[in-house]
């Protein structure tokens, strides 16, 4: 029951181009969802409304990411730097998940979609990690698409851990300085069993990276709209994907 009405949600959304090259999508797509504020503000509504309705996005651009058959989805939920945020907003950010979960985990399940966290625990609230946890442990079977929720995160902490664990390794004996490289950073990063991202994608037009995933992206194709979040629709998602396809990746060569 939950698969068919899954499939006539995805049947309803704007059919996948023609000119999308089903061999050529990107594996790993990572989205920075900026501008429910200002989506909310334009609209004279709270930017309570406005965070409210980008996780309506969330579900229609997993399941168009889904359609396209990418393996690989990584969401900017949070960042280490919105905890400077009023404590009002912060904590029904904190609340998201866990109605998002709420309402879509079962259709996540019997979709094969593997739900992913990837960020510090430290100052969530309880419910949040339940709620975050519980998603993990419920779909950890599944071998469908990975939907990675990017939570209290932030790249330059992820990398001083990364490094700090490094050094202790060496100090310990377990590895030697002289064989550091970037397999060895990789490998202790939070995305240490998933690939790069291919494609990053950014919304409200905004041109930075915000302290999101720095070492993972130095290859990656970039590709910015002026979109508010809440209104990015799978014809935008669509967009961005053709704009991959068309671009020659030689990561520095010729």
């Amino acid at each position: 029951m939950i698969k068919r009405l899954w499939a006539r949600l995805s049947e309803s959304f704007a059919p996948k181009p023609a000119s999308i090259e089903t061999g050529n999508v990107p594996r790993h797509v990572a989205i920075i969802m900026d501008g429910n504020g200002r989506w909310a503000k334009k609209r004279g509504l709270p930017r309570m409304a406005g965070h409210h309705s980008g996780m309506k996005t969330v579900k229609r651009i997993t399941i168009a990411a889904d359609r396209l058959g990418i393996q690989y989805l990584t969401m900017y939920a949070f960042s280490t730097e919105n905890w400077k945020r009023p404590k009002a907003e912060v904590d029904f950010l904190m609340k998201l998940p866990q109605q998002f979960l709420e309402i879509e985990l079962d259709e996540l399940i019997a979709n094969n979609v593997q739900v992913r966290m990837m960020g510090s625990r430290d100052n969530l609230p309880q419910h949040t990690i339940h709620a975050l946890e519980e998603a993990v442990s419920k779909t950890a079977g599944n071998t469908g698409l990975v939907l990675n929720f990017a939570l209290n995160y932030g790249s330059r902490m992820e990398m001083l851990d990364a490094i700090k664990h490094i050094a202790l390794d060496v100090k310990n004996g377990k590895l030697d300085a002289e064989a550091i490289d970037e397999d060895a950073m990789s490998s202790r990063l939070l995305t240490n069993d998933i690939p790069d991202p291919d494609l990053l994608i950014r919304t409200s037009g905004e041109l930075r990276l915000s302290n999101f995933m720095l070492w993972q992206l130095a290859y990656s194709e970039f590709w910015f709209t002026d979109v508010y979040w809440p209104e990015f629709t799978e014809k935008h998602f669509h967009e961005a994907i053709e704009t991959y396809q068309r671009r020659g990746r030689r990561y520095g060569g010729l």
